[in-house]
């Protein structure tokens, strides 16, 4: 979903919004997280997820072409972490869109339950 998806979406749920509106509250909100995130804050949006920033240490690198070593400064990138019922919400629907799956079992249960099933090597 692309920022222009979210601010369609959300003039199409609150029709008493025009699309301005909606377009400026999105950019007001996502220009408030990034102040917050540049000022060094954590963001925590409850249910979602949280927003902070981590620190890279500086570290010694190579230059591919050159084999020759790079010092590479810190640095600070941002990070998200999902919360449970982001995370609760998207296993599930990974688990209705495999076609094999049936309800409340996943991919992974469906691998492990195949690697130990003994093989039969008379039907091969």
């Amino acid at each position: 979903m692309t920022r222009s998806d979210l601010v369609n979406q959300l003039a199409e749920r609150f029709s008493q919004l025009t699309h301005r509106d909606t377009e400026f509250a999105v950019k007001t909100i996502l220009d408030a997280m990034s102040d917050a995130l540049a000022r060094g804050h954590r963001i925590e949006i409850r249910g979602f997820g949280s927003f902070s920033i981590n620190r890279r240490p500086p570290r010694v690198g190579r230059n591919p072409r050159s084999g020759e070593q790079v010092i590479i400064p810190e640095k600070l990138v941002p990070h998200f972490k999902p919360g449970k019922a982001l995370r609760e919400a998207v296993d599930a629907r990974t688990v209705l869109s495999e076609p094999d799956a049936q309800p409340g079992e996943t991919a992974t249960q469906d691998r492990q339950a195949d690697a130990a099933a003994p093989v039969d090597k008379a039907a091969a």
